[in-house]
């Protein structure tokens, strides 16, 4: 290994839960769906089709096949736009945002509860 390898910290230290879900995003635009992807206490990733601002606040609402819900308030951290190949030749391409959550909503009444975290300036 390289002596600069060794040096590289990995930023992601909190435990991802690498499952694939369904969710809906609540944005000033209306209401659409996404799937959520590499979720942790932080953040997650979502596939979805439409365009977020960067710094946008969405809400996110996670649907358990029981009928249960979890919403939480999130801001758009990042974009990516993938183009790649599929295995039948074609172009496949797909959109997602990096998403940071804010605050929890733990009764729709009731304000959100917002994550204690430190402030990262980029």
């Amino acid at each position: 290994m390289a002596p600069q390898q060794a040096q590289v910290r990995e930023r992601r230290s909190h435990l991802r839960f690498d499952k694939v879900f369904t969710i809906y995003l609540s944005t000033e635009g209306g209401l659409s769906r996404g799937i959520g992807r590499n979720i942790s206490a932080q953040g997650l990733f979502v596939e979805t089709r439409d365009q977020l601002s960067l710094g946008e606040r969405v809400k996110v609402t996670f649907a358990g096949e029981d009928g249960t819900e979890m919403t939480c308030l999130c801001e758009v951290r990042y974009q990516v736009a993938l183009s790649y190949g599929r295995k039948d030749g074609r172009e496949g391409n797909s959109r997602g945002v990096g998403l940071r959550i804010v605050a929890y909503e733990v009764a729709e009444d009731q304000p959100l509860l917002l994550v204690a975290r430190e402030r990262v300036m980029h």
